[in-house]
């Protein structure tokens, strides 16, 4: 909610012994409607006059400063640099604030400056004022065509908004509510009896009053009966003798933990559906209540462009991709070409140039009905038969290049889906930074000429309850940096199963984390990916040592993302002979853990043995005792993201394998087959990506 006149007025009164006589040492400018006046004392003074978000305050956030000061900011270090505080007002019950300074110029000379901050929601401006009461600059120059009945203009006179013609409710009197009640219509509801009659009550003062005089916000007034009447009354000069005599509360009402409201009085309206926090001061209060909401807007307006950009981007590939599948399905129907132009050729012998189309039976058919076939009358049958010909090669042709195009565009689409899912988690300044460079690289943004010199980021990072640390992805740069370079081959990974989101890195070091560290590190790949909001999120875990980035075809863009899928009918022969058969002699039931995350539900699916331990099989994490191993590991291999490591060529112990290996790791054998298969433990080793 915005700032109200009596909440201005408590933040006035509450600056006021705090800044007077201190100097001003330096002003910024960190955004286009706030200023902060730095003052002895390591004071900041925040004056901004936003739309949104007008107030006055101390602020202990720090805000950071473009690289070069607007004018605006230029203007007030020429004046009020050195300037010293001689008093802050606010005219009556104006959501006005007057800020007095004296000033010495550059021949020494003593005169005076006014800071005048206007709160007045969208028509909020900040002014700066000399001594004779004239605008030297404003924050928001207004015109005779902005505004016919006052301009704020450098060189004119100040002159303070019009007066609304209302009473202000701190000068009623008895006698005068009494009169108001006895005029007004009885079926009007009392806050807007309220607003309507009185200046300087805010909405919420309204119906706060209305639920203290009848026990509703929306009371009407023809339903009081005179102790009604009477409980209005005392409630409404309660309520201004504590404005009067500057008896404020700082209080944030909030819902779900979520601030919604804030008031310099207490609120009872809300009853148990509200908490109430109460602050110590009323610039600790503004400082809470703004924060999260500035910083989302700031979010907001760097990510506008880069949203627009790549929604522009995904909306020209899907045109694209939906002519070329029209396109491709066009292609399918090539063999009524080629028909054509066999019926051509065998019926040239009663056909003549000029004709327009050739009646003739359809001699693939088995009842031999018959079909029309259109002509060109200015070509010969010959070059007729050729033309259909032409376009049946033609559309072959085309089918191939079309499948390469469609290929490719589905993967710009996968990518620029992936982008806006991570613009809208960025966080930061260099998270925007690194999507732009990112999308800069790939083809979607012009590069600029100078390169901007950008702080790499970190990825997010996290401790599950057992200690081990988890980190996550910000963008698809650095996923593929923290998944094929930085983490450990022994760690864990995360993704969120067929859609866009984060890599997840839970760090083992050597260790075997427990249930709950991978439920919440799961829990983690669900909440930073496209499926934030759902219920149930299928999440795929693995080691990183098999994970394996998928290649793009040649000239197509190179999406950051790591594929995990199981193996397909034709990668069986890279598997060793053991996986061939995944449900011999495993012994393994399957399972699904349940996974209930912060806020979604996970749900990861594992293959469990009769002991508890996991295996890995097809892309599921599987870990096995050491006896249930198909053979002892006496050498470790050299292990990197693409090593087939503990999957590699292992021996296996079942007679149903039809293998029987005697020396592991002895040489190959000396035929390359001698229908004994023992060959397959030696080429065969490669594992599919997961």
């Amino acid at each position: 909610m915005p700032l109200d006149a009596i909440s201005l007025r408590a933040v006035v009164e509450e600056l006021r012994p705090q800044l007077l006589n201190l100097r001003i040492d330096k002003v910024q400018q960190p955004a286009r409607d706030q200023v902060i006046l730095l003052l002895r004392g390591n004071k900041r003074l925040l004056l901004n006059a936003g739309a949104n978000a007008p107030r006055l305050q101390l602020t202990e956030l720090l805000r950071d400063n473009p690289a070069e000061p607007p004018m605006f900011c230029m203007l007030l270090r020429k004046h009020l640099v050195g300037a010293r505080v001689a008093e802050i007002t606010q005219p009556g019950l104006e959501r006005l604030v007057r800020i007095e300074l004296d000033v010495t110029d550059d021949f020494g000379q003593p005169g005076h400056r006014t800071l005048v901050l206007e709160a007045m929601g969208r028509r909020s401006n900040l002014i700066l004022l000399d001594g004779e009461n004239r605008v030297i600059d404003c924050m928001r120059r207004v015109d005779a065509e902005m505004s016919a009945a006052r301009q704020v203009l450098p060189g004119l006179f100040y002159e303070p908004p019009a007066s609304t013609g209302r009473l202000p409710f701190l000068e009623e009197t008895e006698e005068g509510l009494a009169e108001k009640l006895a005029q007004v219509n009885p079926e009007i509801q009392l806050d807007r009896f309220l607003l309507d009659a009185y200046f300087g009550i805010s909405p919420l003062m309204a119906r706060e009053l209305s639920f203290r005089a009848c026990g509703e916000t929306d009371g009407r007034l023809c339903n009081l009966d005179e102790a009604g009447r009477s409980r209005f009354q005392t409630a409404f000069f309660a309520f201004a003798n504590c404005v009067k005599e500057n008896q404020f509360t700082p209080i944030v009402l909030k819902r779900e933990g979520v601030p919604f409201e804030f008031s310099a009085l207490p609120v009872h309206q809300y009853g148990l559906a509200a908490e109430t926090e109460t602050f110590e001061s009323f610039s600790a209060l503004l400082d809470s209540f703004y924060e999260a909401k500035e910083r989302q807007e700031r979010v907001r307006q760097r990510g506008a462009d880069l949203i627009r950009t790549a929604t522009t981007a995904r909306d020209r590939v899907r045109r694209k991709l939906a002519l070329q599948e029209k396109d491709y399905a066009a292609t399918q129907e090539r063999d009524a070409l080629r028909l054509s132009g066999d019926l051509i050729t065998a019926n040239l012998y009663r056909m003549e140039r000029g004709q327009s189309k050739l009646v003739c039976q359809n001699y693939y058919d088995e009842n031999l009905a018959e079909v029309t076939i259109p002509l060109d009358p200015l070509l010969t049958p010959q070059q007729n038969a050729a033309k259909y010909y032409k376009r049946y090669t033609k559309a072959k042709t085309a089918e191939k290049y079309l499948r390469e195009q469609m290929a490719l565009a589905r993967r710009d689409l996968a990518y620029l889906e992936s982008v806006l899912q991570e613009i809208q988690q960025a966080e930061t300044e260099q998270d925007f930074l690194d999507i732009r460079g990112e999308m800069s690289d790939a083809g979607f943004i012009r590069k600029q000429g100078k390169k901007v010199l950008q702080r790499p980021s970190k990825p997010r990072e996290f401790k599950t309850s057992g200690g081990f640390r988890v980190l996550v992805g910000r963008n698809n740069r650095q996923n593929d940096k923290l998944t094929l370079k930085d983490a450990d081959y022994r760690d864990l990974w995360f993704h969120v199963q067929k859609l866009h989101g984060s890599h997840v890195i839970l760090c083992t070091n050597g260790g075997e984390p427990g249930d709950q560290d991978i439920t919440e590190a799961a829990s983690l790949a669900a909440y930073y990916s496209q499926a934030k909001d759902s219920a149930n999120v299928p999440v795929d875990c693995t080691q990183v040592k098999y994970v394996k980035k998928q290649r793009a075809p040649y000239g197509a863009r190179q999406a950051a993302s790591v594929m995990g899928r199981p193996p397909r009918h034709g990668d069986l022969h890279h598997l060793p002979h053991r996986q061939r058969h995944p449900g011999r002699g495993l012994g393994e039931a399957s399972a699904k853990r349940k996974i209930t995350g912060k806020k979604s539900t996970v749900r990861c699916s594992f293959l469990l043995n009769g002991s508890g331990c996991v295996r890995r099989v097809a892309g599921v994490v599987l870990r096995v005792p050491e006896q249930q191993r198909d053979a002892p590991e006496t050498c470790q291999p050299d292990q990197r993201v693409d090593d087939p490591g503990e999957d590699g060529g292992l021996s296996a112990e079942q007679e149903c394998d039809g293998v029987k290996a005697e020396q592991p790791h002895a040489a190959p054998v000396q035929r390359a087959d001698d229908h004994k298969d023992q060959r397959n433990f030696v080429n065969d080793h490669i594992v599919p990506p997961v």
